[in-house]
């Protein structure tokens, strides 16, 4: 590292000595292993506070964003309750006349979340229910719960990597799936979840992890492609807490068998080890005993799925104003402007209806994502409705 580690305070002030000395600061840099840029930020600082400005800064954030100072969230909260049928535009036009020039305003879309968030909306027409953080299902019947994972990768014979892609069924413990994939890219895993849908029916809900391709760390509530598919379908996300392999404990051990049983030593290659796969599944389905199962083998208690899979269903907002198709570069379009959403809603269609003036309740499907403000052409998120809900212990 750059810094020896005896002393980060000492290193600097070594640093600081020798430019002071007349040394070249490219020399300087060279001999401490750091670059010319950190060098001159360094000495910059040392100049302007002298000693005291070498010593480590905070990282936290100055602002974080969409968060208001509690003052100015509890004016907005006391102005909606003392004029309960104004809504966030004039709420905001009367802040800025009685606080002008003594804090900035926040946006309409920003006061009308944070009513929101207090209760103080009341929604038009029918009220959609919203998705919130609530304790998992139990998965006590099958197909009530799948959980899906990959098993770590592993090198094969021929040097290529393996990523076996692994579906069980909660209640059952029945191994719906194991596919050695070459990758964890989404597409692959579209397809193998298609086929297992097609031959087993679909559940009520499937538990991941919070990796790719399950979820994205950059999409919309950490949503993925994979996700926003499975929702479409009908199937409820569930995830498990950042950390805790153990809240999805029944995989997870059967996981431990799979790897002792197939990849020591592994397969030449992925035919080869898919066969392998095969034979496990086969004998953990139907000849293993299970002591969990009272000694019975997981095919005695599965039955597949009464829902079938017949493709996407069609979406329809008939409670909102109207709907839009989400771009592939993520956006819709409204009144000749143009708002950034997400890209793994891309080609989706949202419901948007008109809640105070110039303000839209944006949805997908049951899930309310936020309000627009076509001033700002921004997307003002609610609470997460797809987050992590924390599992029992399995």
């Amino acid at each position: 590292m750059p810094w020896k580690e005896s002393s980060v305070m000492d290193e600097r002030l070594r640093f600081v000595a020798r430019l002071l000395d007349g040394e070249g600061m490219t020399e300087v840099c060279r001999d401490f292993g750091i670059s010319r840029k950190t060098g001159y930020k360094l000495f910059e600082r040392y100049k302007e506070d002298g000693p005291v400005a070498l010593c480590d800064r905070s990282r936290r954030p100055v602002r974080y964003a969409n968060q208001l100072p509690q003052q100015l969230e509890a004016a907005i909260i006391r102005t909606k309750q003392e004029k309960p049928h104004w809504g966030a535009r004039k709420i905001r036009e009367l802040l800025v006349r009685r606080l002008a020039g003594e804090t900035r305003i926040p946006a309409i879309s920003t006061i009308h979340a944070t009513l929101d968030r207090h209760g103080l909306v009341r929604r038009m027409g029918r009220r959609r229910p919203k998705a919130v953080g609530t304790p998992l299902s139990a998965g006590a019947t099958p197909n009530e719960l799948w959980c899906t994972d990959f098993k770590g990768e592993f090198k094969l014979g021929n040097g290529r990597y393996c990523y076996p892609l692994t579906v069980t069924d909660h209640a059952s413990r029945y191994l719906l799936q194991c596919e050695a994939l070459e990758s964890t890219r989404e597409a692959p895993v579209v397809a193998s979840f298609e086929r297992l849908f097609i031959e087993r029916g679909l559940p009520q809900a499937i538990r991941s992890d919070n990796g790719v391709p399950f979820a994205s760390p950059n999409g919309l509530f950490n949503l993925s492609k994979l996700s926003v598919w499975w929702l479409r379908l009908g199937i409820a996300i569930e995830r498990i807490k950042p950390g805790h392999p153990q809240q999805n404990g029944r995989h997870e051990r059967m996981h431990l068998t799979l790897k002792r049983e197939t990849t020591r030593p592994p397969g030449l290659n992925a035919i080869q080890q898919q066969e392998r796969f095969d034979a496990f599944r086969d004998e953990f389905n139907a000849e293993r005993p299970h002591e969990a199962l009272a000694m019975n083998c997981p095919a005695d208690r599965y039955a597949p799925s009464p829902r079938p899979y017949n493709g996407l269903p069609d979406i329809d907002y008939p409670f909102h104003d109207r709907d839009v198709i989400v771009t592939a570069c993520g956006r819709i379009c409204m009144h000749r402007k143009k708002i950034n959403i997400s890209t793994v809603l891309a080609g989706q269609k949202l419901g948007i209806k008109e809640v105070d003036d110039g303000i839209w309740l944006v949805s997908f499907l049951t899930y309310d994502l936020g309000y627009i403000d076509l001033e700002q052409r921004t997307l003002q998120t609610l609470d997460n409705p797809f987050g992590t809900r924390l599992s029992p212990m399995s």
